[in-house]
């Protein structure tokens, strides 16, 4: 595992998440991390389920930054991305 530094985003920051399915490889990690967010489809690409928002926002930055293509993009309520 990388040696990446884990931030922290302390309130309820993350209002969009997007999977990049050109980016993604299905490695799965996002899954582990966070399984009622994330699952893999039949073409074995990360989707985003709609019980996302059960995870905190935590939980949700540690599974995108779990993802090894950064496919995972997490915005905020204005839209701006917070990740990556």
């Amino acid at each position: 595992m990388s040696s990446k530094v884990i931030k922290k985003i302390k309130k309820r920051d993350i209002q969009k998440i997007v999977v990049d399915r050109d980016l993604c490889i299905g490695a799965a990690p996002c899954v582990v991390v966070a399984p009622s967010a994330f699952e893999l489809d039949s073409e074995g690409k990360a989707i985003v389920l709609k019980d996302w928002i059960k995870h905190t926002d935590d939980e949700l930055l540690i599974a995108a930054q779990s993802c090894p293509v950064q496919a995972i993009l997490l915005f905020d309520k204005l839209g701006k991305q917070i990740f990556p």
